[in-house]
């Protein structure tokens, strides 16, 4: 399994017909970084990829968030969005999750089935 650094990056969402969607990244890898995830803030502009990960919760967020659970081959295999205050059910197949505010990722293309990749040390 790939293992990535905290930091900053561009999410690629591949979509029908060869588009490619490029979205600003935050890389949450370390165990602190995960945890911290979207916690206490207002807004993020892009998205967080936490990896390694299969389940979040929203708890003590202030807002809604979509929620991409992505396999080991960077597909997506399920999409939520969640309010605050939940536990989200863990996916056994899911090695990494994304998180942005609820309504960004419909508008990336981020369904189940699509495939996502990243360009580490880049701002989109």
């Amino acid at each position: 399994m790939r293992r990535w650094r905290d930091g900053r990056g561009t999410l690629l969402v591949h979509g029908e017909g060869g588009r490619v969607e490029a979205v600003p990244l935050e890389v949450a890898a370390s165990y602190r970084a995960r945890t911290r995830g979207l916690l206490g803030r207002d807004g993020i502009d892009g998205a967080i990829l936490l990896s390694p990960a299969n389940g979040i919760h929203t708890f003590r967020m202030r807002m809604a968030i979509d929620v991409a659970y992505l396999d080991r081959r960077m597909n997506v295999i399920a999409v939520r969005t969640m309010p605050p205050g939940r536990l989200g059910r863990p996916r056994l197949r899911s090695r990494h999750v994304l998180e942005a505010e609820a309504g960004a990722m419909a508008g990336w293309g981020v369904a189940v089935g699509t495939r996502v990749s990243v360009e580490e040390g880049r701002a989109g």
